[in-house]
């Protein structure tokens, strides 16, 4: 995989509307977080448009999204916000001479689109808050944050929930939010999972929609060959007046009973109270353990 450069004090970085809208008002919090490591933060085209739910046109945002690709002195694009919309625009996203001039794409939720459209081109991301997170993140998102995109080491070890598949396993660590991977099935965004550590989160599903979105992975082949399966957060999950009769952890081990790679549940990324920054496309460690599971990026 295409690592970008990593960044470094005085480096430009964009925000940029791809899904909902975002105002400039908004943004100053996000700014103070960049202003702070020393970055300086250019605003996009879409931060302020008002269309309906979305930041802009689906034209106006795939444009503003290109040029700050083709913009040489723009070293990171973060994502404003989720929401919905990125699906809209990523086959208007000119990725020409992405590959040979690749910068870090950031975000989370809807930004799925891109990081399994862009995994595809070979090239590295970043799974971790936006520019409206902010001021609802914690320290430790912020800082994950600041080291994925400052090269710094960066390993996880959190306490192992006793729902855990015990095993290690080894490889390129990609996904992001299920609803959109299930979503972009049978789509040139699609990923190949075979031989990598899948990540997954959810927010606000229904269990049954858990369970099919699962089968449905499964049947499509990217859960058989994985190194490794991580769930982040499956926050506010829902049930029906009659009840499915299982919860996520138990729907997520039940469809992958007959596979013996490690499943870590918990993983604090996602939509929950924390969200860690993570590497996608980095070859990574999973050890999961009785007490402890550590994912270390190579």
């Amino acid at each position: 995989m295409i690592r970008p450069d990593y960044l470094k004090k005085g480096d430009k970085v964009a925000i940029v509307c791809t899904a909902r809208k975002f105002s400039k008002e908004e943004a100053e919090l996000a700014i103070e977080l960049m202003n702070s490591w020393g970055l300086e933060v250019v605003l996009g085209d879409t931060i302020g448009l008002d269309n309906y739910q979305l930041g802009g046109t689906d034209q106006q945002r795939a444009d503003d999204f290109t040029k700050q690709l083709k913009d040489p002195e723009i070293k990171a694009i973060w994502c404003a916000r989720g929401g919905y919309g990125t699906v809209r625009i990523i086959d208007d996203i000119d990725f020409t001479g992405f590959v040979d001039h690749p910068k870090w794409i950031v975000g989370f939720s809807d930004v799925t689109v891109l990081h399994s459209h862009i995994h595809n081109l070979g090239v590295e991301t970043i799974h971790g808050i936006m520019a409206f997170s902010v001021a609802k993140s914690l320290v430790d998102s912020r800082d994950s944050l600041y080291r994925a995109l400052f090269g710094q080491e960066i390993s996880y070890t959190i306490h192992s929930d006793r729902s855990n598949k015990i095993g290690q396993g080894q490889g390129e660590l990609v996904g992001g939010n299920l609803s959109i991977l299930y979503s972009l099935l049978g789509s040139v965004s699609s990923m190949n999972t075979e031989g990598k550590i899948l990540f997954i989160e959810d927010l606000d599903e229904y269990l049954y929609h858990l369970d099919r979105m699962l089968h449905n992975l499964k049947r499509n082949g990217l859960l058989s060959g994985l190194a490794g399966l991580v769930v982040g957060g499956m926050t506010d999950m829902h049930d029906n007046a009659i009840p499915f009769g299982y919860d996520a952890k138990q729907i997520i081990l039940s469809i992958t009973a007959e596979y013996d790679y490690p499943i870590v549940f918990d993983f604090p990324a996602g939509h929950g109270e924390e969200n860690l920054a993570l590497n996608l496309g980095r070859e990574v460690k999973l050890e999961v353990n009785q007490d402890r599971t550590q994912l270390t990026f190579l």
